[in-house]
């Protein structure tokens, strides 16, 4: 079969193999129950931040007990602040075409969704759309493609560069992730020359029954080990930035959380490096959409989903995305979420359209449920201390993929990353923040500075901060 330009020769399709044991999960999910002991043992062993086994994931998504859930909320809050620190880095995606010759049942992009309009931006619209991102305070872009032979890897790269190319103002795009098609290796090579950070795929469901319910044979996306390696081809293209995800409530989300924690472990153990992110999105309603859903998850099990791949991963970055409301957003951020993203408009071309218009919404892929400014956002975090942060600096320090987990398992990155959050964070509070945003980013500026004991490296930060408050830009520690 050949599609997307892409040969789906079945020896490239086994690269990585099949990693995902359903047999063996299924026997962990079924015989692990609750043990203070030993859920006590994984606590600790996660608090050295140290990744957790499967059998470990599994005891740990055996807790039932209003006591364990607390404890586990606790154990997930500790390591995260260990590791991260009080950071919270923001996005923007930007749905560049919404074209694509899969199926899916649940996606408003599928090729028999009869009501959904069908869009690619231009160049001069993609500019359009860079600008007005830019214009709010955007740093950092994930690019977002259907499935579809429009969307090549030349194309994808084409992109890329111009995404880099604009320039509004102070307003730059420092980093631009990729969400699209799995790529053969030559593929990912070329959308790596254009600079890109994580290139991101999801399984959406790891669970091989229904992964081909949802995904019809005759797609690309029905090939299952096709998707399942894509980060294995990606690794060896050169991109160590890897981000995996599942859709929440295709299948048990126990199921996934174990999927998502072998996919972990397969990369790890095979290339040394951990996925630099992984998302967890629950499932929305989508224009058009016809199937059923036994699946959906509820907010009390998507805290523990949280807290549970925090705890068994304790190197990646989790991203929680507007598809979660604000409530849901404040409750679960404390105790596992690292990135998410804001201002978030999924139409193509949304971010020069007027909202709730019927052609947005029928140009969505799929309903969101933080429709917050960024501005909003920013000074949500403000109130609860945390540091919104735009920064890029170990993407652009060569701080990636094994180096990257060098500075992370350790937990040594929140000495680059507190700083760097700050210096981003008073660049967009002297760019574009209101005055009642400015005077709460520097409430909690002047409050982490007081936190840190006097040294050459304090100072060094303060200086920063100063010349970045009297004007210079992209200033990096």
């Amino acid at each position: 079969m050949q599609q997307l330009g892409i040969n789906l020769d079945k020896s490239l399709s086994k690269n990585g193999g099949d990693f995902i044991n359903d047999n063996y999960i299924e026997e962990l999910l079924k015989n692990s129950t609750e043990d203070k002991v030993r859920y006590r043992e994984i606590f600790a062993k996660a608090q050295g931040n140290n990744p957790l086994t499967l059998e470990e994931t599994a005891q740990l998504l055996a807790i039932k007990s209003p006591e364990g859930k607390e404890e586990l909320f606790n154990a997930a809050r500790e390591l995260k602040k260990q590791i991260y620190g009080n950071r919270i880095v923001l996005f923007a995606p930007l749905y560049i075409g919404n074209y694509c010759v899969n199926n899916c049942a649940y996606c408003g992009f599928r090729k028999e969704a009869s009501n959904t309009i069908r869009k690619t931006l231009s160049r001069d619209e993609l500019i359009k759309e860079v600008t007005q991102l830019e214009d709010e305070g955007q740093k950092r872009l994930i690019l977002v493609f259907g499935e579809s032979p429009k969307y090549t890897p030349e194309y994808i790269a084409e992109c890329t560069k111009i995404v880099y190319s604009v320039h509004s103002k102070n307003g730059a795009i420092r980093r631009v992730n990729i969400n699209a098609a799995p790529l053969d290796i030559k593929g990912y090579q070329i959308v790596k020359s254009a600079g890109i950070g994580t290139y991101q795929v999801f399984q959406e469901t790891y669970h091989k029954p229904t992964y081909s319910k949802y995904h019809p044979k005759n797609t690309i996306k029905g090939d299952y080990l096709w998707r399942l390696d894509a980060m294995d081809r990606a690794y060896e293209a050169g991109i160590d930035d890897m981000g995996i995800g599942a859709l929440i409530g295709l299948y048990d989300w126990k199921f996934e959380v174990m999927g998502l924690v072998s996919h972990a472990i397969h990369l790890k153990e095979k290339y040394g490096v951990g996925p630099h992110t992984i998302s967890f999105p629950r499932i929305q309603p989508a224009t058009d959409m016809t199937t059923d859903l036994p699946y959906i998850t509820s907010d009390e099990d998507f805290e523990k989903l949280v807290a549970i791949i925090r705890l068994s991963v304790p190197y990646t970055g989790m991203i929680m995305t507007a598809r979660e409301t604000k409530e849901i957003r404040n409750k679960v951020i404390d105790f596992g979420v690292s990135q998410i993203d804001a201002g978030t408009r999924l139409e193509i071309g949304g971010y020069q359209k007027p909202k709730d218009s019927q052609q947005a919404l029928n140009e969505e892929q799929f309903q969101i449920g933080d429709t917050r400014k960024l501005e909003d956002v920013v000074y949500w975090l403000l109130q609860n201390d945390y540091i919104p942060s735009f920064c890029t600096s170990c993407y652009r320090a060569g701080r990636t993929g094994e180096h990257f987990m060098e500075f992370a398992i350790p937990g040594f990155i929140k000495k680059f990353c507190t700083p760097n959050a700050l210096l981003t964070l008073v660049e967009y509070l002297e760019d574009y923040a209101s005055e009642k945003t400015k005077i709460e980013g520097y409430r909690l500026i002047n409050k982490e500075l007081d936190q840190m004991p006097d040294s050459a490296y304090k100072q060094n930060i303060i200086k920063k901060i100063e010349q970045a408050k009297s004007g210079e830009r992209d200033l990096r520690v």
